[in-house]
């Protein structure tokens, strides 16, 4: 597999949606915390980079997550 980016972004509803690149669709969550969780999990399945959005769409956070194994 290869390095993923999971990013947290504000969605319409007032939820958090996680947003994988390459990827269309995405989960959503009722609060910020456990986007970020959910993200973290999916970056760690082949390492990759998650990217926490503000409410205002601004990047807030990101961090590289090593892929489980390694």
């Amino acid at each position: 597999m290869t390095e993923q980016e999971a990013h947290v972004v504000p969605h319409p509803s007032g939820g958090w949606e996680v947003v994988i690149s390459g990827r269309e669709g995405g989960s959503l969550h009722r609060t910020q915390r456990e986007a970020h969780r959910r993200a973290r999990e999916i970056a760690r399945q082949s390492g990759g980079e998650v990217v926490v959005h503000a409410r205002d769409g601004r990047i807030r956070d990101s961090e590289t997550v090593a892929a489980v194994g390694t």
